[in-house]
């Protein structure tokens, strides 16, 4: 990041954007994001907050009554409980029960959004991959998961598999798509033997040792392979996929393209646009 002038340093009149996560320390969006305000020469800053699920309402609460606050942008694993805090939402943060970016509405209140699922698809296809009409299997049912869910089922994939060790969460997601009516839906397994598009939502690979999510071995060389996790970049998974000759798309990828949405939609906020 450039050298900040005094003009750019944090003053009374900053407007505040914080990052809420369990853990924090691997997100990208503080800087990307501040990078972004400067550049539309706005006096705005994004702060990482590191939050345990335990004390999320409180945090939320309390950022409420401090009016200088947007926004609030929900990464891992606050994205269900944070759509409780919105008074409303987009249609697809509706329908899934989760927001990952919440701006402060006219009346103090928050309105709610879920961009993971297109800052996914966006990723895909900046790497000249293309979800309409492939076989998927997308491993994770959490916030992320079902949003990317939803996205790659209103893309038009023939198909969608999903596997999640949380069986509960898998068919809850499943039967929520399902009731969508566009493509067929059913629970799949680790084994990516035959799907055109392999999709990881997650964490496993941001730790030392994690197993990969998908049975690399098993992954079809023209499939095209994509994650969610931005540290590291690549995940070993994805790295063992792009070994094997497979396209492949990273978190990093999805974080650049999500960051556009994400400035978009403030700028469409009571505060950002005066």
């Amino acid at each position: 990041m450039a050298a900040l002038s005094m003009d750019d340093l944090p003053n009374g009149a900053t407007r505040l954007h914080i990052i809420v996560g369990d853990p924090i320390a691997q997100v990208k969006s503080p800087a990307g994001m501040t990078r972004n305000f400067l550049a539309r020469g706005l006096d705005a800053m994004c702060v990482p907050m590191h939050v345990k699920p335990a004390d999320l309402k409180a945090v939320v609460d309390g950022v409420s009554l401090v009016r200088s606050v947007d926004s609030i942008i929900i990464t891992i694993p606050h994205k269900f409980a944070c759509a409780a805090f919105c008074r409303a939402s987009s249609p697809r943060a509706a329908f899934l029960g989760a927001v990952n970016i919440m701006r402060r509405a006219p009346d103090g209140g928050w309105y709610g959004d879920m961009l993971d699922g297109l800052g996914f698809v966006a990723a895909i296809r900046a790497k000249g991959g293309e979800p309409k009409g492939k076989r998927a299997l997308l491993v994770g049912a959490g916030g992320a998961g079902s949003a990317i869910a939803l996205a790659l089922v209103d893309e038009g994939v023939a198909s969608l598999a999903i596997h999640d060790e949380d069986e509960a969460r898998r068919d809850a997601l499943i039967a929520r798509l399902v009731s969508h009516g566009k493509v067929p839906v059913a629970a799949g397994s680790p084994d990516p033997t035959g799907y055109e598009l392999v999709a990881n939502a997650t964490p496993a690979g941001m730790r030392a040792g994690d197993p990969h999510p998908v049975q690399v071995d098993k992954v079809s060389p023209s499939a095209f392979c994509a994650c969610v996790i931005t540290q590291p970049v690549p995940a070993p998974w994805i790295a063992a996929a792009a070994a094997r000759g497979c396209p492949t798309s990273h978190g990093v990828d999805m974080y650049q393209a999500e960051q556009s949405m994400m400035m978009d939609f403030l700028m469409q906020g009571a505060r950002l646009d005066g």
